[in-house]
């Protein structure tokens, strides 16, 4: 009976429906709109988007361009499907970037605040009574990367603009430097906390040598202090994410002094962060944070991005995605993950959107829930020479995009000691026994 259930509930997800009395919690999360409102169809392939910087785009379609960001017809379809999917959910996390990938002189802080503010009023416009929990990504500011530490335009802007979302209390340290933390309505012991953690990205000059920019830190482990004494379970999101990048050798996505505090922190709040949610990275992958005896204590995903913007350089890019997170509204464990996708060619060819099941995570790859110990399991089988389970992720992480991509020795490396390892003495030593080279 249960495996009958099972299936039916598999069937019924690819149709984008929940099983009847089904109690498990839900939401939304989606990321790196990246809207470019230039995009547009013309004879002329260079001039199809500022977001190519004058390279032809490939193959420009309704539906946009791997070349390009997202037209907004693309984000509307996204945003549609979510509407109509039939999946009934309590709130939604939006990881921030919402302005298109062009030269700094082509924005002014006008320009990004007015693509902020057409996202947020198109979000609202879809979901007018769902709870949203959004976050701000290196490029939602002017210049970007540049964030500050104290009250800005972009702060004092997007506080203005989310008010319908968040109390006084969030707006109050929103407006200060980009962070928040509020309890999340109709689940009594959950709390969001979104980091701002562009303030830790390489290319940000403000927070150069700076120990605790806008004393986010010490903010974090007071709020994490104060769930665990009030016995609250919390889900973090932020736009750049803590660990590894799984393309490059060494090199994490904040700059690797913030990435160690943030990893020594949330290990010691295991206990609490009942899952970690990111952006950024326009790919979907997963980490397992271990503790310092090597036991997994925290799940963390990555969710691919919405634009399907590629660099001219690059080979591979991403096929637009969102996804849905079930959890236990007991004790707010994740019990699965949902990534669906549109396959932008066919989308393209046929001049209609069709958002499709792309997998589910538990039945994709046999793993009971989303608890660290369980991603920790499936990390090791892709860990296997010759790993199917393996394959699969490394297609997924292109979000189906080209299947045809082989991962070979260096890269499968990469992506492991990315997965498995977040801080730099053990990505060190997974370097130094999958490919006998210790990294700094």
């Amino acid at each position: 009976m249960a495996q009958a259930r099972a299936l039916l509930g598999y069937l019924l997800l690819g149709l984008g429906l929940a099983l009847p009395g089904d109690p498990a919690g839900r939401f939304w999360h989606v990321t790196d709109l990246h809207l470019d409102p230039t995009y547009h169809i013309t004879d002329d392939h260079t001039k199809v988007c500022n977001s190519s910087k004058g390279a032809n785009a490939s193959n420009p379609g309704p539906f946009g361009d791997v070349l390009c960001d997202a037209p907004y017809r693309l984000i509307l379809s996204a945003f549609d499907f979510i509407k109509n999917s039939g999946q009934e959910a309590s709130f939604m996390i939006w990881t921030g970037d919402s302005p298109p990938h062009v030269p700094v002189p082509e924005l002014s802080t006008d320009a990004v605040v007015k693509v902020i503010a057409n996202m947020t009023v198109t979000i609202q416009s879809f979901f007018p009574n769902l709870q949203v929990f959004p976050t701000l990504g290196n490029h939602d500011y002017w210049p970007q990367d540049q964030l500050p530490i104290a009250t800005s335009q972009v702060y004092d802007a997007v506080a203005d603009l989310w008010k319908a979302w968040l109390d006084e209390e969030a707006l109050s340290t929103l407006r200060k430097a980009g962070f928040y933390s509020q309890k999340v309505p109709g689940n009594p012991n959950l709390r969001i906390v979104s980091l701002n953690t562009n303030l830790y990205y390489g290319p940000n000059a403000v927070t150069l040598n700076q120990t605790d920019p806008a004393h986010q830190f010490e903010w974090l482990e007071n709020t994490l202090t104060s769930s665990q004494q009030n016995k609250e379970k919390v889900f973090l999101i932020a736009h750049v994410p803590v660990g590894y990048l799984p393309q490059s050798t060494g090199i994490t996505a904040v700059r690797q002094y913030y990435n160690e505090r943030l990893v020594a922190l949330l290990r010691r709040y295991s206990a609490v962060v009942a899952g970690q949610f990111y952006g950024h990275m326009h790919r979907d992958s997963l980490m397992v944070l271990s503790d310092g005896e090597g036991r997994p204590v925290s799940s963390l995903f990555v969710s691919p991005a919405v634009t399907p913007v590629r660099n001219v350089l690059e080979k591979e890019t991403n096929n637009p995605g969102v996804r849905l997170f079930q959890y236990n509204p007991g004790d707010y464990t994740l019990l699965d993950m949902l990534q669906y996708y549109l396959n932008l060619t066919e989308a393209n060819l046929k001049g209609e959107s069709n958002w499709k099941l792309e997998y589910s995570l538990t039945q994709t790859y046999g793993v009971g829930d989303l608890r660290p110990q369980s991603l920790y399991g499936l990390a090791k089988q892709f860990a296997t020479p010759d790993s199917k389970q393996f394959v699969k992720y490394y297609n997924y992480f292109f979000v189906s995009y080209d299947s045809s991509v082989v991962c070979d020795e260096k890269c499968k490396a990469l992506q492991i000691c990315a997965i498995m390892n977040l801080d730099r003495a053990s990505y060190s030593g997974c370097l130094q026994q999958h490919l006998g080279e210790r990294r700094p």
